[in-house]
């Protein structure tokens, strides 16, 4: 059997469902290889019980990636930046808050959505919502802590 590319065909061999490189007998399947190699991995040096597990591996991440692809980029992208959120939610819980790594996040989130916001359709307002949110949080623990800090001299606020 070949395979068609724009190089021209390439030979390739069936897989069989008994066989756990996916090959017909004669070792790991080239995708197989091609993906260790890509590694830094010698196929030649793993066990029959470290391909297979490779093996299923490269299955699982193929599995992973169409169902990634199912997904609309902006629901992804969504997730991602409620991470963000999270992350700068983490930075102000701090003690003291740590208010460079919070700024950063914030920032990010602030950026993207002046950039794309529009194309989270149904998620706009929640990320927006979001990052009112942390903002608003920002500024009263920023001055919070300047005012302990003018009560408590020595303690200096990370900016």
């Amino acid at each position: 059997m070949s395979l068609w590319t724009p190089d021209g065909e390439r030979p390739v061999q069936r897989s069989t469902p008994d066989s756990p490189t996916g090959a017909t007998g004669s070792g790991p399947s080239p995708e197989l290889r091609a993906a260790l190699a890509e590694a830094g991995i010698d196929v030649d040096q793993l066990s029959p019980e470290q391909l297979q597990e490779a093996q299923a591996m490269l299955v699982e991440m193929g599995r992973v990636r169409q169902e990634m692809l199912s997904v609309p980029a902006a629901e992804i992208i969504a997730n991602h930046l409620m991470g963000i959120y999270e992350l700068a939610a983490i930075h102000l819980g701090e003690n003291p808050p740590n208010f460079v790594e919070a700024s950063v996040a914030i920032e990010a989130l602030r950026a993207v959505l002046d950039r794309i916001g529009n194309k989270f359709a149904d998620n706009e307002a929640v990320l927006r919502q979001a990052l009112s949110q942390l903002q608003m949080t920002f500024v009263q623990l920023k001055e919070q802590v300047e005012a302990e800090a003018a009560v408590e001299p020595g303690v200096a606020a990370n900016d």
